[in-house]
């Protein structure tokens, strides 16, 4: 596929006729996309934004004056530059979709019904788009979003938008193994939060338009739970117990199979691999990896506002255990004592045998390896989304001089953590006997 600039960047002079950046168009000014617009703004010597587009023009509005607020007055590239002076506001798709070939980067930050037929529309052009989660609701637009994408019309390049892979903890407890826990057996994900927030047209309370709570939400953690084992979840397995209603309760337009409020998901793994044996130092024994394969549980509550944690990954191996508490932002170690430190297998293990170690997170660029600046402020994913554009534009840049461009997440990842979700919501069906299909 042949990059749409052919010269590298730093090549190109930067005058009043010509501006390398990256241009950039929003397509959804609502909470997210005011978020991404702000992170966009730190990286100004890089990208700028040409187009906002949301049908509510107090959105469209409240995107352009974060664009203003962020403007700084040193940077060359903003004052006085007629090219990023303000950007083209529209309210329709179709609008923005006929300035295709004036955009570089694409964001998608709309109603997660919207993703996919958005997605359909942009991705037959050469262009590259950063997409929220989910990129899909339904099994419908799972399956037409995985057909076409797969097909020969596809020309985007596609990242799908997984902040929680770059919050700091997050980050340091993945860098940690496996040396430090061994052969990885179990993972617990937790999040403790506050019901969801209202959306315009409160479209988030209507599970046909958000492919409900565990596609929704938690498809930031189905991606986790696939990126920290690094195998993919048995789908045929999987049993959920969920709770709907214990929310909004107080007001009078509860849809009449309200969204699901609270959730235990449970999980085997499967590493795929041809090896389907563990080899201990007996040869004579050889063990199924049925009996020893990862295990994972993910716990949600949407009605625990105050808890001491709002998310906690816990990862458990032969070796040891790491636990990653949020917004505390760090992460706890602890190994497992041998048989020289705890001899008398009679009685529960001397407390000095047992190693641990507290990594404190809350330095982002030195947990990520990043030695320039990045925007500082924490967003709502405790930094994250400054990380995610930083390596996002790392790659645009990569792409436009060598035509090479690999997504930290595909679109083939994206579409992996919404099927968890609606297997997961389908697996809930299924208990309640109600003859819902998802």
């Amino acid at each position: 596929m042949t990059p749409n600039i052919h010269i590298p960047l730093s090549n190109l002079a930067l005058d009043e006729f010509h501006d390398s950046r990256i241009r950039c168009a929003i397509l959804g000014c609502g909470m997210m996309g005011q978020e991404h617009v702000s992170y966009i703004m730190g990286y100004s010597s890089k990208i700028q934004i040409n187009y906002l587009c949301d049908p509510f023009e107090p959105s469209l509005e409240k995107a352009r004056k974060i664009m203003t607020e962020c403007r700084s007055s040193e940077d060359p590239l903003v004052v006085g530059n007629p090219l990023n002076s303000q950007p083209c506001l529209l309210m329709d798709e179709e609008d923005l979709l006929r300035h295709v070939d004036d955009i570089d980067l694409l964001v998608i930050a709309s109603p997660n019904y919207l993703h996919t037929p958005s997605l359909l529309k942009w991705g037959r052009h050469d262009i590259t788009i950063l997409v929220e989660k989910p990129v899909a609701v339904s099994r419908q637009q799972h399956d037409e979003l995985r057909s076409v994408s797969t097909s020969s019309d596809w020309q985007a390049r596609v990242w799908v938008a997984m902040e929680y892979r770059y919050i700091p903890a997050i980050a340091k407890l993945v860098s940690l193994l496996p040396e430090t826990i061994g052969e990885l057996k179990m993972i617990t994900i937790r999040e403790n939060r506050y019901p969801f927030l209202h959306k315009i047209g409160d479209w988030n309370r209507d599970r046909y338009k958000t492919g409900d709570t565990l596609v929704e939400k938690c498809c930031h953690f189905f991606d986790l739970f696939r990126f920290i084992t690094g195998q993919e979840a048995i789908l045929s397995k999987m049993k959920t117990l969920a709770q709907r209603g214990v929310n909004y309760q107080e007001e009078d337009d509860q849809p009449t199979v309200p969204i699901i409020d609270s959730a235990y998901v449970t999980m085997p793994f499967s590493s795929n691999s041809t090896d389907t044996t563990v080899t201990t130092t007996n040869t004579s024994r050889e063990v199924g990896n049925k009996w020893s394969n990862a295990i994972g549980c993910l716990e949600l509550c949407m009605f625990s506002e105050g808890s001491r944690h709002q998310e906690e990954i816990i990862v458990t191996g032969t070796k040891g255990r790491l636990e990653a508490y949020l917004p505390e932002n760090k992460v706890y170690q602890f190994c497992r004592p041998n048989h020289d430190l705890w001899s008398d297998r009679s009685i529960p293990p001397p407390s000095n045998s047992i190693h641990h170690q507290v990594y404190d997170c809350s330095n982002v660029r030195e947990i990520h390896s990043i030695e320039s600046e990045i925007p500082k402020h924490q967003g709502y994913h405790y930094s994250s989304t400054a990380i995610e554009w930083y390596h996002l534009l790392k790659e645009v840049q990569r792409y436009k001089h060598t035509g090479e461009f690999v997504p930290h997440v595909s679109i083939d990842d994206g579409l992996r953590a919404v099927e968890m979700g609606i297997e997961a919501t389908a697996k809930l069906a299924n208990d309640l006997d109600d003859g819902e299909k998802y």
